[in-house]
């Protein structure tokens, strides 16, 4: 019941609560980050949703789109704003995916949606994760967040989607709001965020 129905339900009614609820903060992050970063206060790029269905996610854009002499993006460190850091500290960036959660593209809780470019380094193992659709928060955020591994966020990936329930859910959701209060596992040791993907050695 909770697979088959109940959670899509939980997932657009919270959503929607939660984004109505946040909506004066979300006018704020628009007006700060639309200063910040030259008119675009969002990040919108494809990512693969359930069963490796593209989507549009859509988030706060917390890097702004410096380039070096060469016309390259500089490093995820060097392009992050001031404003942008705090923002992503305390999870705030997260906001607009409560639209993706609305529109169905997401769940509030499940393997976060990776790069697209990803897609053809997974292993049959890996692939598990596009078997229910990604989240906002997941197993892998609760237990490290960017700060682990990627064959460590994999293994907790497809452990969630084989084993979870609604009570399962409701033990990430209160762990999710628990790790923003104390901010960690936001990014792996010498990287803004996490180190790329580079498929299995």
């Amino acid at each position: 019941m909770y697979k088959l129905f109940l959670k899509r339900v939980l997932d657009f009614s919270l959503s929607l609560i939660g984004f109505i609820l946040l909506f004066p903060i979300f006018i704020i992050i628009v007006l700060c980050l639309t200063i910040a970063n030259n008119g675009k206060p969002f990040f919108i790029q494809k990512r693969p949703g359930y069963k490796g269905v593209i989507f549009n996610i859509i988030k706060f854009k917390t890097m702004n789109d410096k380039k070096d002499k060469a016309g390259n993006l500089l490093p995820d460190g060097a392009r992050l704003t001031r404003v942008g850091k705090f923002i992503r500290k305390t999870s705030l960036d997260e906001i607009p995916q409560l639209l993706n959660v609305i529109k169905g593209d997401m769940s509030l809780i499940g393997p976060r949606p990776l790069l697209t470019a990803y897609l053809p380094l997974y292993n049959d193992f890996q692939k598990q994760r596009h078997l229910v659709r990604p989240g906002i928060t997941g197993w892998a955020q609760i237990n490290g967040r960017n700060a682990i591994s990627w064959n460590q966020k994999f293994e907790y990936d497809v452990w969630y989607v084989k084993n979870y329930n609604f009570f399962l859910d409701l033990k990430i959701l209160f762990l999710t709001f628990k790790k923003v209060f104390v901010r960690e596992g936001i990014s792996q040791d010498g990287e803004a965020t996490m180190e790329v993907f580079k498929g299995n050695s």
